[in-house]
């Protein structure tokens, strides 16, 4: 007789283990108990087994019998007294929805900032954040071995190449492209060894480049002026000082009246009543003659100021590491 008792038993109870409700186990017992079951089919069979084996067969298939329908009987017990879905969950509980998040400060500011240019006739340009040395520092009279160089000290992929240190590069690759007239903002992430309270290794910069017919520097200082009074208020003066910066000349730091004390002198100003927010100045001519520009007939200007320095004024923030520690609590507020 083939397959033995022993052997249905282990199929019945391998079947019976992978049974996930009441009726898939109905069907097994049907399957091994009922008229046609494997177990009945058994005991119906025993006749033909040699005299001497008849009795120990019986025995073993009767016990086997009752051990199944013992089995069945008490899996069909303990699914019907496990919780159902309705009873693990309180369905009419109201329910939970996902909170929605809302844009990072730094990209509201960005924002804000390529907004105001827009409406001051600026176009929005970007650029590659991994440069070549050519357009992070020569292009931009930057000399190779140059002490400028210092100033802004970066991670070098290879010989060659950078990650970018500010977005002018994007004013020559620019430049390049076409001729002018050329007004554009270029945000994006630049890259130096710095790590302190107001400075990280990874911040944002917002570069503008302004080049046509006769511009002057009047022509900064009103646009720049007007850029102060929409990010801030009309209330907030203010002052160019004399700076050094290897591709524009003149050169300018660009401070605006303190908007914590209004200029009367507290801790965040150090007590002079002003803050430094971006430099700027008059694009070198070195500069254009890198990109083929005429200087005898066209002039412009140029600025750069960082995002996180920006943020941190507008809204009194102490640490600029705050912006990335990606605390909910923090970034909630804006």
């Amino acid at each position: 007789m083939e397959p033995s008792i022993e052997q249905i038993r282990e199929d019945a109870l391998a079947e019976l283990d992978a049974a996930a409700d009441p009726e898939t186990v109905n069907a097994l017992s049907i399957r091994y108990l009922g008229r046609k079951g494997r177990v009945t089919l058994f005991l119906r069979n025993i006749s033909s087994l040699p005299p001497e084996e008849r009795p120990a067969a019986g025995k073993k298939a009767n016990q086997v019998k009752k051990a199944l329908e013992q089995a069945f009987a008490d899996a069909v017990e303990a699914m019907a007294a496990a919780p159902s879905v309705e009873d693990r969950i309180d369905v009419s509980l109201p329910g939970r929805n996902p909170r929605p998040g809302h844009v990072h400060p730094i990209t509201q500011i960005t924002n804000r900032i390529c907004e105001i240019f827009l409406r001051l006739g600026f176009d929005v340009a970007e650029g590659p954040e991994v440069e070549k040395d050519w357009y992070n520092f020569e292009a931009l009279n930057f000399p190779k071995d140059h002490p400028a160089r210092d100033m802004q000290d970066t991670f070098f992929v290879s010989e060659d190449i950078v990650l970018r240190t500010h977005t002018s590069p994007i004013q020559v690759r620019i430049m390049e492209k076409q001729p002018p007239p050329v007004r554009v903002v270029a945000p994006g992430k630049v890259f130096r060894c710095d790590s302190d309270l107001t400075h990280t290794p990874m911040f944002h910069q917002v570069e503008g480049l302004l080049v046509d017919d006769r511009i002057t520097f009047g022509d900064l200082k009103g646009v720049l002026t007007t850029f102060v009074h929409e990010m801030f208020d009309e209330k907030t003066s203010l002052r160019f000082r004399p700076s050094f910066f290897p591709f524009t000349e003149p050169s300018a730091e660009v401070d605006i009246l303190c908007v914590i004390c209004r200029g009367e002198g507290c801790r965040v100003c150090s007590q002079t009543g002003w803050l430094e927010v971006l430099g700027a100045g008059m694009v070198h001519p070195a500069v254009f003659e890198n990109v083929g520009y005429d200087t005898e007939r066209i002039s412009g200007f140029a600025f750069g100021m960082g995002v996180e320095r920006i943020a941190m004024l507008k809204y009194g923030i102490d640490d600029i590491r705050r912006f990335f520690d990606n605390d909910i609590r923090f970034l909630g507020q804006f």
